[in-house]
C-alpha cells in the first residue's frame, strides 16, 4: 500500500493505492475519505489497483480557503487529476452517492478517461423529471437548516429518512469500526454544509451522458425502499442510457455495511473491464 498527496487548484489532495491490476477508483460519499472502504477494498485488492482518496474538503485533503467548499466540476477535475496521475489507460470507477455524480461528471468532461463507471444510487435531482426536482433540492437544504439549529445527532435520522437508510439494518459481521470521531465529525460538517449544496446547485445534463463514451452502470442497494430520490435516480439513469439497473447487497450505503458481499458484486459487474 502506499499513500500521496496531490496538488490541484485551491486544495491539496490525499489519495491511497492498494493492490494490483487495472485501477479502479473508488469513490464514496457522505463524510467517507481514503480510509472508509477499507473492508470493500480488501476484496478487491487481488484483482485490480485500489485508488481511494479524500475528497477535497476532508480529512487529509486540505482546501486553501476552507469556508468556500467547492462545485461539482472541481470535484470532478479533482478525480481526473487523480487518474492521470495513477495510470494512463481508461480506469474503472466505483462511485457512491455523491461519488456517483462526480463519476458522472468526469465522463462527460473527460470522455474515455474512465472505461466503465458503476453509479450507485447518484444522488443527483437533475436525472428526475424538471417538475420533480424542487421537491428533492427542498429536502437538502432543509437538512442543511436542520443542521444549523439541531446539530449532527438530530440530524442523522433525518439524513437516513430522506435517503432511505435503516440505521438498525443488518450488516456483515468483523467490520473495522470507525467511531464518531473530532476527523469524521468534522467531514459530517464540511459534508452537510457545503456538499449539499453542491448537490442542489448541480449543473449535469442528463442528455450528454448518452455520448460520454464511458460504459455506466446504475445501481441500487437491494434495500433501499423504491420511493426514495437516491434510488429513484438511478433508475432515471437507467431509462435514460436504456441501461438495466443492477441491485447490489444492502442498502444506499451497502458498501459499507456489507463489503464482502458487495466486493463479490463489484466484481460481477466489471467482468472483463479494463
Amino acid at each position: 500500500m502506499s499513500t500521496g498527496s496531490l496538488s490541484a487548484p485551491g486544495a491539496l489532495l490525499h489519495f491511497r493505492i492498494v493492490g494490483s491490476g487495472p485501477v479502479l477508483l473508488v469513490a464514496q460519499s457522505g463524510e467517507g475519505d481514503a480510509d472508509r472502504s477499507a473492508d470493500l477494498v480488501a476484496g478487491l485488492t487481488d484483482a485490480y489497483t485500489v485508488v481511494t482518496y479524500d475528497r477535497r474538503g476532508l480529512s487529509r485533503s486540505r482546501l486553501d480557503e476552507p469556508e468556500l467548499g467547492a462545485s461539482l466540476a472541481e470535484h470532478a477535475e479533482d478525480v481526473h487529476r487523480l487518474l492521470a496521475a495513477v495510470t494512463d489507460r481508461p480506469a474503472l470507477m466505483l462511485g457512491c452517492s455523491l461519488g456517483a455524480v462526480i463519476g458522472l461528471h468526469v465522463a462527460v468532461r473527460h470522455p474515455g478517461q474512465i472505461g466503465t463507471l458503476i453509479a450507485h444510487e447518484p444522488v443527483a435531482p437533475r436525472l428526475l423529471p424538471a417538475a420533480e426536482r424542487p421537491r428533492h433540492q427542498a429536502e437538502l437544504t432543509g437538512l442543511q437548516e436542520h443542521y444549523r439549529r439541531n446539530g449532527l445527532g438530530s440530524t442523522l435520522p433525518e439524513i437516513a429518512r430522506v435517503l432511505g437508510i435503516d440505521p438498525r439494518g443488518e450488516t456483515e459481521p468483523g467490520l473495522t469500526p470507525h467511531p464518531m470521531d473530532a476527523r469524521r465529525l468534522a467531514n459530517f460538517d464540511h459534508f452537510i454544509r457545503h456538499d449539499f449544496s453542491v448537490i442542489v446547485q448541480d449543473t449535469l445534463e442528463p442528455a450528454d451522458l448518452r455520448t460520454a463514451g464511458t460504459r455506466i452502470v446504475p445501481a441500487v442497494g437491494r434495500t433501499t425502499p423504491v420511493d426514495v430520490f437516491d434510488r429513484r435516480c438511478a433508475e432515471a439513469l437507467g431509462r435514460l442510457l436504456g441501461a438495466e439497473v443492477e441491485e447490489f447487497p444492502g442498502g444506499h450505503n451497502g458498501n459499507l455495511s456489507h463489503p464482502r458481499a458487495y466486493a463479490r458484486r463489484v466484481r460481477e459487474v466489471l467482468g472483463g473491464s479494463a
